[in-house]
């Protein structure tokens, strides 16, 4: 079977199966499969492929028909331009996260410190190390599995940070000059909603927000103030309709020039402020 016909089983079967993206992830599948590029379905379409790659694929087709995320068939995904081991441990990195690490990157300088809380796969944390100078971090995650995935994620991009298991600020010492969180924050009422491939294979902690989507974010700007320096910053990703409320809960609390930067479709997606 040539390169072109493969792609376009493995595309009308994800069609069939209703997949959104079906013609975007075939393709991804394959030069994941093949260790190819896009311009391969261009200009190489007509080339053989093995019978060991046709299986391999025809198996990871199989496996996003049934509304496995992509991501973790590849065991990867870009961020930041880099690549991240993820798996059902957690949540997969989302291009909106990248406004929160280029909005840190604005004000970050050399030798700073930065704490990162809910840290995950470690993407946001090890793309702000990978791009500045002499920067340390500290990763918090109340998994160990998710720690787990980020301790491989610092090995394999050669960075050094630290990663503690506990709840938020539960294992953390000292003060910081940056402190960033990616929170839980959809609502518990609003999780069935979710599409199959999130609902079903992202973990539930990484996305329950509790009751309306804000338990964490209270938490996080009431207890922030013994971990940050003076004149040190907290950012936020939030969802895109909770900026006037957290925007609210870190003036309340005594944050000063707090903002709300919109995402790429130009909605609500970082809250930030200066703590004195």
């Amino acid at each position: 079977m040539t390169y072109a016909e493969i792609y376009r089983s493995g595309r009308e079967a994800l069609e069939a199966a209703g997949i959104g993206e079906a013609e975007l992830d075939a393709r991804l599948l394959l030069e994941a499969v093949c260790h190819t590029s896009r311009n391969d379905l261009l200009v190489h379409g007509d080339r053989e492929i093995t019978e060991e790659q046709e299986k391999q694929y025809q198996g990871w087709i199989a496996l996003r028909a049934s509304h496995i995320p992509l991501q973790h068939i590849t065991g990867v995904q870009e961020f930041m331009g880099l690549e991240f081991l993820v798996n059902e441990d957690v949540l997969i990195p989302r291009q909106d996260t990248e406004i929160l690490v280029e909005e840190v990157l604005r004000e970050l300088t050399d030798g700073s410190s930065i704490l990162d809380l809910c840290t995950g796969s470690g993407c946001i944390l090890l793309s702000l190390l990978r791009f500045s100078n002499d920067c340390v971090g500290v990763g918090s995650d109340i998994s160990e599995k998710a720690l787990t995935i980020a301790r491989k994620n610092a090995d394999r991009l050669g960075l050094h940070a630290k990663f503690l298991c506990g709840d938020l600020f539960e294992r953390v010492e000292g003060k910081y000059d940056f402190i960033v969180s990616n929170p839980p924050y959809i609502a518990s009422g609003e999780i069935d909603g979710l599409m199959e491939e999130v609902r079903l294979h992202e973990p539930l902690s990484a996305l329950d927000g509790h009751e309306d989507g804000l338990f964490f974010y209270r938490r996080i700007i009431k207890e922030c103030g013994d971990y940050l320096k003076r004149g040190g910053s907290l950012y936020l990703e939030i969802g895109w309709d909770q900026g006037n409320a957290v925007k609210a809960m870190m003036e309340g609390a005594g944050f000063h020039e707090v903002r709300v930067t919109k995402d790429y479709a130009e909605l609500d997606r970082v809250v930030s402020g200066v703590w004195f």
